[in-house]
Protein backbone atom coordinates (compact mmCIF):
# COMPACT_ATOMS: atom_id res chain seq x y z
CA UNK A 1 0.00 0.00 0.00
CA UNK A 2 1.45 3.42 -0.49
CA UNK A 3 1.93 5.86 2.27
CA UNK A 4 -1.26 6.38 4.43
CA UNK A 5 -1.23 9.89 4.49
CA UNK A 6 -1.43 10.12 0.62
CA UNK A 7 -4.87 7.88 0.26
CA UNK A 8 -8.68 9.37 0.95
CA UNK A 9 -10.71 7.52 3.40
CA UNK A 10 -12.67 5.86 0.76
CA UNK A 11 -8.96 4.44 -0.32
CA UNK A 12 -7.65 3.61 2.75
CA UNK A 13 -10.81 1.70 4.08
CA UNK A 14 -10.39 -0.66 0.57
CA UNK A 15 -6.36 -1.07 0.65
CA UNK A 16 -6.10 -1.51 4.90
CA UNK A 17 -8.45 -4.68 4.46
CA UNK A 18 -5.13 -6.51 2.60
CA UNK A 19 -2.68 -4.68 5.49
CA UNK A 20 -0.95 -7.17 7.74
CA UNK A 21 1.92 -4.89 9.04
CA UNK A 22 2.19 -1.00 10.07
CA UNK A 23 5.65 0.42 9.30
CA UNK A 24 5.76 3.67 11.66
CA UNK A 25 9.09 5.56 11.29
CA UNK A 26 10.38 7.79 14.04
CA UNK A 27 13.50 9.93 14.75
CA UNK A 28 14.36 13.07 15.98
CA UNK A 29 15.14 16.86 15.44
CA UNK A 30 18.82 17.23 17.39
CA UNK A 31 22.45 18.51 16.72
CA UNK A 32 24.52 16.28 14.42
CA UNK A 33 27.36 18.28 14.68
CA UNK A 34 28.33 21.04 12.03
CA UNK A 35 28.24 18.56 9.04
CA UNK A 36 24.95 16.79 9.65
CA UNK A 37 21.43 18.75 9.18
CA UNK A 38 19.19 18.46 12.68
CA UNK A 39 16.98 16.18 11.24
CA UNK A 40 19.41 13.42 10.12
CA UNK A 41 17.26 11.23 12.48
CA UNK A 42 13.89 11.13 11.06
CA UNK A 43 15.25 11.74 7.53
CA UNK A 44 17.23 7.97 7.70
CA UNK A 45 14.07 6.45 9.68
CA UNK A 46 11.49 7.93 6.42
CA UNK A 47 13.93 6.47 3.65
CA UNK A 48 13.99 3.18 5.46
CA UNK A 49 10.02 2.80 6.01
CA UNK A 50 9.50 4.35 2.71
CA UNK A 51 11.48 0.89 1.21
CA UNK A 52 7.84 -0.77 2.34
CA UNK A 53 5.78 1.56 0.30
CA UNK A 54 5.51 -0.99 -2.61
CA UNK A 55 4.21 -3.84 -0.83
CA UNK A 56 0.56 -4.78 -0.52
CA UNK A 57 0.69 -6.27 2.58
CA UNK A 58 2.41 -2.88 4.34
CA UNK A 59 1.49 0.40 5.42
CA UNK A 60 3.64 3.41 5.96
CA UNK A 61 2.36 5.77 8.15
CA UNK A 62 3.50 9.11 8.55
CA UNK A 63 6.77 9.92 10.42
CA UNK A 64 7.51 11.02 13.24
CA UNK A 65 10.10 13.97 13.62
CA UNK A 66 10.85 14.55 17.28
CA UNK A 67 11.77 12.45 19.60
CA UNK A 68 13.96 12.26 23.22
CA UNK A 69 16.65 14.47 22.70
CA UNK A 70 17.09 16.39 26.02
CA UNK A 71 20.59 15.46 26.24
CA UNK A 72 21.40 17.59 22.62
CA UNK A 73 19.66 20.29 23.88
CA UNK A 74 22.73 22.36 24.30
CA UNK A 75 23.37 22.95 21.00
CA UNK A 76 21.00 25.02 18.86
CA UNK A 77 18.05 23.98 17.30
CA UNK A 78 17.41 20.48 19.08
CA UNK A 79 14.11 19.90 19.68
CA UNK A 80 12.95 17.00 22.53
CA UNK A 81 9.73 16.07 24.38
CA UNK A 82 9.60 14.11 27.46
CA UNK A 83 10.19 10.24 27.19
CA UNK A 84 6.47 9.57 28.82
CA UNK A 85 5.17 12.38 26.02
CA UNK A 86 6.95 10.62 23.26
CA UNK A 87 6.02 6.87 24.52
CA UNK A 88 2.41 7.76 24.84
CA UNK A 89 2.00 9.84 21.28
CA UNK A 90 3.56 6.66 19.82
CA UNK A 91 1.56 4.30 21.49
CA UNK A 92 -1.75 6.36 20.96
CA UNK A 93 -1.33 6.67 17.39
CA UNK A 94 -0.39 2.76 17.01
CA UNK A 95 -3.47 2.31 19.13
CA UNK A 96 -5.57 4.68 16.20
CA UNK A 97 -4.36 2.49 13.29
CA UNK A 98 -5.71 -0.83 15.45
CA UNK A 99 -9.24 0.58 15.31
CA UNK A 100 -8.58 0.12 12.12
CA UNK A 101 -7.69 -4.07 11.96
CA UNK A 102 -3.75 -3.76 11.65
CA UNK A 103 -2.89 -5.17 14.89
CA UNK A 104 0.72 -5.89 13.89
CA UNK A 105 3.76 -2.90 13.17
CA UNK A 106 7.25 -1.75 12.73
CA UNK A 107 8.86 1.11 14.48
CA UNK A 108 11.18 2.26 12.24
CA UNK A 109 13.61 4.20 14.72
CA UNK A 110 16.27 6.50 13.96
CA UNK A 111 17.24 7.64 17.47
CA UNK A 112 18.87 5.80 19.83
CA UNK A 113 17.56 8.49 22.57
CA UNK A 114 13.94 6.66 21.50
CA UNK A 115 14.18 3.44 22.48
CA UNK A 116 13.63 2.86 25.87
CA UNK A 117 10.20 4.76 25.23
CA UNK A 118 9.55 2.44 22.13
CA UNK A 119 10.18 -0.48 24.11
CA UNK A 120 7.91 0.59 27.04
CA UNK A 121 5.13 1.45 24.38
CA UNK A 122 5.55 -2.04 22.91
CA UNK A 123 5.06 -4.04 26.00
CA UNK A 124 1.37 -2.04 26.71
CA UNK A 125 0.25 -2.51 23.20
CA UNK A 126 1.30 -6.02 23.50
CA UNK A 127 -0.05 -6.59 27.28
CA UNK A 128 -3.41 -4.71 26.50
CA UNK A 129 -3.58 -7.27 23.26
CA UNK A 130 -3.99 -3.84 20.86
CA UNK A 131 -0.84 -4.08 18.54
CA UNK A 132 2.32 -5.78 18.19
CA UNK A 133 4.72 -3.21 18.10
CA UNK A 134 8.45 -3.91 17.93
CA UNK A 135 11.07 -1.43 17.51
CA UNK A 136 13.68 -1.88 14.91
CA UNK A 137 16.94 0.60 14.97
CA UNK A 138 18.37 0.21 11.70
CA UNK A 139 21.95 0.58 12.93
CA UNK A 140 21.86 -2.63 15.10
CA UNK A 141 20.44 -4.75 11.52
CA UNK A 142 24.10 -3.66 9.95
CA UNK A 143 26.72 -3.52 12.83
CA UNK A 144 28.44 -6.09 11.78
CA UNK A 145 28.54 -4.67 7.93
CA UNK A 146 29.80 -1.12 9.86
CA UNK A 147 32.04 -2.62 12.00
CA UNK A 148 33.94 -4.05 8.97
CA UNK A 149 33.67 -0.69 6.91
CA UNK A 150 34.63 1.50 9.47
CA UNK A 151 37.17 2.00 12.17
CA UNK A 152 35.08 3.59 15.33
CA UNK A 153 33.48 2.58 18.36
CA UNK A 154 30.90 5.63 17.08
CA UNK A 155 27.91 6.32 18.32
CA UNK A 156 26.53 9.91 17.27
CA UNK A 157 27.02 11.37 14.04
CA UNK A 158 29.66 9.42 12.94
CA UNK A 159 31.10 8.00 9.76
CA UNK A 160 28.15 5.64 9.59
CA UNK A 161 25.46 8.16 10.42
CA UNK A 162 27.36 10.19 7.63
CA UNK A 163 27.54 7.79 4.62
CA UNK A 164 23.57 6.79 5.60
CA UNK A 165 22.73 10.40 5.07
CA UNK A 166 25.18 10.99 2.42
CA UNK A 167 23.84 8.51 0.18
CA UNK A 168 19.91 9.28 1.30
CA UNK A 169 20.39 12.91 1.02
CA UNK A 170 23.62 14.36 -0.64
CA UNK A 171 21.64 17.74 -0.75
CA UNK A 172 22.26 18.13 3.04
CA UNK A 173 25.26 16.96 4.28
CA UNK A 174 28.51 19.10 4.56
CA UNK A 175 31.63 16.77 3.82
CA UNK A 176 33.89 19.76 3.70
CA UNK A 177 32.64 20.18 7.15
CA UNK A 178 33.27 16.62 8.42
CA UNK A 179 37.03 17.22 9.55
CA UNK A 180 35.99 20.00 11.71
CA UNK A 181 33.27 17.57 13.23
CA UNK A 182 35.80 15.37 13.96
CA UNK A 183 38.48 17.40 15.56
CA UNK A 184 35.95 17.83 18.73
CA UNK A 185 34.53 14.54 18.73
CA UNK A 186 34.32 11.80 21.15
CA UNK A 187 35.78 8.57 20.22
CA UNK A 188 32.85 6.88 21.79
CA UNK A 189 29.85 8.04 23.81
CA UNK A 190 29.77 9.12 27.20
CA UNK A 191 32.56 9.58 30.06
CA UNK A 192 32.90 7.10 33.13
CA UNK A 193 34.77 7.73 35.91
CA UNK A 194 35.73 5.10 38.25
CA UNK A 195 32.83 2.96 36.99
CA UNK A 196 30.45 5.48 37.04
CA UNK A 197 28.65 6.44 34.26
CA UNK A 198 28.96 10.31 33.61
CA UNK A 199 28.89 12.52 30.64
CA UNK A 200 24.83 12.87 31.31
CA UNK A 201 24.58 15.51 27.64
CA UNK A 202 26.29 15.37 24.75
CA UNK A 203 28.03 18.37 25.47
CA UNK A 204 29.88 17.28 28.60
CA UNK A 205 32.45 14.71 26.36
CA UNK A 206 32.00 16.35 22.71
CA UNK A 207 32.85 19.58 21.64
CA UNK A 208 31.47 19.53 18.01
CA UNK A 209 28.39 17.03 19.28
CA UNK A 210 29.88 14.44 16.99
CA UNK A 211 31.02 10.96 18.43
CA UNK A 212 33.16 8.92 16.20
CA UNK A 213 35.11 9.60 13.12
CA UNK A 214 32.90 11.27 10.70
CA UNK A 215 36.01 11.68 8.14
CA UNK A 216 35.85 7.97 7.41
CA UNK A 217 32.15 8.81 5.74
CA UNK A 218 31.88 8.11 1.80
CA UNK A 219 28.43 7.87 -0.23
CA UNK A 220 29.17 4.18 -1.44
CA UNK A 221 29.44 2.93 1.94
CA UNK A 222 26.23 4.72 2.51
CA UNK A 223 24.49 2.10 -0.01
CA UNK A 224 25.80 -0.60 1.32
CA UNK A 225 24.63 -0.37 4.94
CA UNK A 226 21.05 1.68 3.10
CA UNK A 227 20.26 -1.89 1.40
CA UNK A 228 21.29 -4.11 3.95
CA UNK A 229 19.55 -2.18 6.47
CA UNK A 230 16.41 -2.62 3.99
CA UNK A 231 17.10 -6.20 3.56
CA UNK A 232 16.94 -6.54 7.50
CA UNK A 233 13.61 -4.12 7.21
CA UNK A 234 11.90 -6.32 4.67
CA UNK A 235 12.47 -9.83 5.99
CA UNK A 236 11.24 -8.59 9.51
CA UNK A 237 7.86 -7.23 7.76
CA UNK A 238 7.29 -10.71 6.37
CA UNK A 239 8.17 -12.58 9.23
CA UNK A 240 5.47 -10.48 11.17
CA UNK A 241 3.26 -10.71 8.02
CA UNK A 242 3.72 -14.61 8.56
CA UNK A 243 3.09 -14.47 12.34
CA UNK A 244 -0.56 -15.37 13.70
CA UNK A 245 -1.42 -12.70 15.94
CA UNK A 246 -2.38 -15.07 18.78
CA UNK A 247 1.41 -16.22 18.60
CA UNK A 248 2.07 -12.18 19.22
CA UNK A 249 0.60 -11.86 22.53
CA UNK A 250 1.92 -12.97 25.95
CA UNK A 251 2.29 -16.30 27.24
CA UNK A 252 -0.59 -17.54 29.42
CA UNK A 253 0.61 -17.84 33.24
CA UNK A 254 1.93 -21.09 34.12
Amino acid sequence: MPLLAEQTTTDAADALENVEVAVLPTGSTEQHGPALPLGMDHMAARAFAHTAAERDDAVVLPTVPVGVSVHHRQFDGTLYVEAATFERYVRETLSSLAEHGVKKAVVVNGHGGNSGALRRAARTLRDERTMFAPPWNWWDSVSDLSAELFDEAGGHADAMESSVLWHVREDLIHPERLEAAEAGASEGWGETVHGATLGFDTIDFSDTGAVGKPTQAVPEKGERLFEAASEELSALVDWLADRPLEACWPADHV
